[in-house]
């Protein structure tokens, strides 16, 4: 016969298994970064196989398996990208050893780094989707073929125009599936399938200037990468005439660099608001927890709860710390400057003996020849 503690245990067993799914956190399809080029990332079996989905991303993958590439390449540029835009932070998108969880819990904390996180991912996605629709790496989608016509400077509309409404719907499916699948009655995960519901009605028709009170924590993530993007979407262009002189041009809009989105959405992370949950009438609503601060606007990052300080060594939330960090000696209010990347403990100043190139001369034609020299220079690193 069963004891009291056994059951007890038992219980807690199987409410653990029925809340495991919305454990999931949404960024978990980051991993798909680690897997080998080698490994199929669509199809049936490949697709149920892919740990860091959640049960309706893998179902997209099943239904849009040609998509998926472009899913794996995202999570590359994600990474590659947070790491560029905070190498010189405490925080710099330091990854796991392993795992499925890229960048450690600090991701499921609602905070400031979350948002951002967030935000890149999402971009990622829509901007690596759109440009396989452009390179014709897929068969639902190509070119935007609505940029037609002669343009109010002259030119004509012609060309292959990057189809970004097909990469932001299809990001809009498979990035916030997660929170969509949540099905809880409270907390967080509530004020996250309400606010991704009236963000997704507003954002489907880039109807983006909507009234803050009414936008929630991750859609105001999500629409800052659809700003970032649509705001800085580039014109190129191609001449036409006798000798290339130009009286006529047929001009198509591409999407911006990623580097150029990250750096706006890095921008925004620094002047991220802090909001609360908070019933307004009969609904949820973000307000800033300073009554002083002004509603965040659509292109602004927002967050929950207060950042870690990401000094101390934390293994079990994914935080390196900094000791060992190089750090520069010469600033004391940059990030990167000794005081406040190595958080107190000091830092230690040294000599290394480093390889660079010199002498370098320009040969015809093309190429240029450089010499190795050995230089010795002063690094300052972070003490344990």
């Amino acid at each position: 016969m069963p004891t009291v503690s056994s059951v007890t245990l038992t219980g807690r067993l199987l409410l653990l298994l029925l809340w495991a799914p919305h454990l999931t956190m949404a960024t978990n399809w980051l991993s798909l970064a680690r897997l080998p080029r080698s490994r199929p990332v669509s199809g049936a079996e490949p697709c149920g196989r892919l740990r860091g989905l959640s049960p309706g991303q893998v179902g997209v993958c099943r239904a849009r398996g040609e998509v998926m590439e472009s899913v794996r390449k995202a999570a590359e540029m994600v990474i590659e990208e947070c790491q560029h835009q905070f190498r010189n932070r405490r925080w710099n998108c330091s990854t796991t050893p392993r795992g499925i969880n890229v960048f450690g819990r600090v991701m499921n904390q609602g905070t400031r780094e979350a948002a951002f996180v967030h935000a890149l991912s999402s971009a990622a996605v829509a901007m690596a989707v759109t440009r396989g629709c452009s390179r014709g790496e897929l068969e639902r989608c190509g070119c935007d073929r609505k940029v037609r016509g002669v343009s109010p400077e002259g030119f004509q509309w012609s060309g292959c125009s990057d189809n970004l409404s097909y990469g932001v719907a299809f990001s809009q499916t498979f990035v916030d599936e997660p929170e969509r699948a949540k099905g809880m009655s409270s907390g967080r995960p509530l004020m996250n399938i309400h606010n991704n519901e009236a963000g997704r009605k507003a954002s489907m028709m880039f109807r983006l200037l909507i009234d803050v009170i009414t936008s929630v924590y991750w859609f105001l993530c999500f629409s800052v990468l659809v700003q970032a993007i649509l705001h800085n979407m580039q014109v190129e262009c191609k001449c036409h005439g006798v000798s290339g002189s130009c009286e006529l041009r047929t001009c198509w809009k591409v999407m911006p660099p990623f580097r150029r989105v990250g750096a706006v959405l890095k921008e925004r992370f620094d002047g991220a608001t802090e909001v609360r949950l908070t019933r307004v009438g009969s609904r949820t609503a973000l307000l800033p927890r300073d009554p002083q601060v002004k509603p965040p606007a659509t292109r602004d990052l927002v967050y929950l709860a207060s950042s870690p300080d990401f000094c101390r060594l934390d293994p079990d939330n994914g935080i390196p710390g900094t000791a060992g960090r190089r750090c520069n000696g010469t600033s004391r209010l940059a990030p990167d400057g000794c005081e406040l990347l190595c958080c107190g403990p000091g830092f230690r100043a040294g000599r290394a003996e480093v390889v660079q190139r010199c002498s370098c001369k320009f040969s015809w034609c093309c190429s240029v020849r450089c010499q190795q020299c050995k230089n010795t220079v002063l690094i300052h690193t972070c003490r344990e």
